[in-house]
């Protein structure tokens, strides 16, 4: 499965400045791997459970995570980006 486009939620986008610079850039070192195959190992994409269920989230670092869902097979919207508490 290839993602050919994301769309950023304004909280996605607005979390995202928070981050430091570091982590940004392997966010979107991430994105990359993530376009071509969103459940790549490396990743550890999983889904989510509870109120997120209908979500995905996958690993940015040891501490950072994206959520996001899938639109149809090609497709996927960043809803959040942070620390395990985005979960809450």
């Amino acid at each position: 499965m290839e993602i050919k486009e994301i769309e950023y939620s304004a909280h996605f986008k607005r979390m995202y400045g928070h981050l430091g610079a570091l982590t940004q850039k392997r966010a979107e070192q991430r994105e990359v791997l993530f376009r071509k195959d969103p459940f790549d190992a490396i990743l550890k994409t999983h889904k989510l459970h509870g109120k997120l269920k209908d979500f995905y989230s996958f690993s940015v670092d040891r501490k950072t995570r994206i959520v996001f869902r899938l639109v149809g097979r090609a497709k996927a919207v960043f809803l959040d980006v942070g620390s395990h508490d985005i979960y809450q």
